[in-house]
């Protein structure tokens, strides 16, 4: 009996012992989402500006009834929305482009960017990889090699981007990263893939303006600008 009485004591102990532990696990949970989701939209800024030269300030718009329409709250879910940058001109502010996010499978997971349009969409004008995992010291050069990152600060979409192998000199083609040819055509896939999806939703540009702080990504003061984009890119390869 006495050994019964102890495996029922055992039993009651380790169940109070994980019930304690899911707890603190779910309580911590609760009380850092806040501050990740926080970081996380100042990445996501971070890269936006990064993507649109000149810009100042974005607002987040979502696609709503096959229309773009403005977004409240803070910057996270990328389904169906993309960004519009602005710029400060004079005291008022000028529409510079759209940050588009989006993903598709690379190499050896799936690559997470966000990239820049002109105001038309006929130009991408910047581009940034938010995640991958890509091969290091190959794949991984989709982001960090500059000159391969270059080749998007101004190329046409029209009719397509092209990836060719070489120097290229018509306006819509990139040239490959040598030995990472895979990971480069999924970049170029990506976004052709989105630019085409996006493109005939895109307003006229004279009709985009801002629309207050409505619509603005809402970044609290203390969260520092800087710093890795959101995905943590340094983990590649693991």
């Amino acid at each position: 009996m006495s050994g019964g009485g102890g495996s029922v004591r055992l039993v009651a102990t380790l169940t109070v012992a994980g019930l304690l532990s899911g707890l603190a696990i779910v309580s911590a949970h609760r009380l850092t989402q806040p501050r990740i989701r926080a970081n996380q939209a100042a990445a996501l800024e971070r890269a936006v500006l990064e993507v649109l030269p000149g810009a100042t300030r974005m607002e987040r718009r979502v696609l709503r009834d096959g229309r773009l329409e403005p977004a409240t709250g803070p910057a996270g879910a990328l389904d169906e929305s993309l960004f519009a940058g602005f710029a400060d001109a004079d005291g008022a502010p000028r529409f510079v482009g759209w940050a588009v996010p989006a993903s598709g499978a690379g190499f050896q997971d799936t690559i997470k960017l966000i990239y820049g349009l002109d105001p038309a969409g006929a130009r991408v004008i910047g581009m940034a990889i938010l995640e991958s995992r890509e091969t290091p010291g190959l794949g991984d050069r989709i982001y960090k090699d500059p000159e391969f990152v270059a080749e998007f600060a101004d190329l046409a979409t029209e009719p397509v981007i092209e990836l060719i192998q070489g120097h290229g000199e018509a306006a819509n083609q990139v040239d490959a990263i040598t030995g990472a040819t895979i990971s480069s055509r999924a970049v170029v896939r990506i976004l052709n893939q989105a630019t085409a999806a996006w493109r005939p939703r895109l307003p006229d540009p004279a009709d985009v303006a801002p629309h207050g702080d409505d619509g603005a990504a809402a970044l609290p003061r203390d969260v520092e600008r800087g710093g890795p984009l959101p995905g943590g890119r340094a983990g590649e390869g693991s």
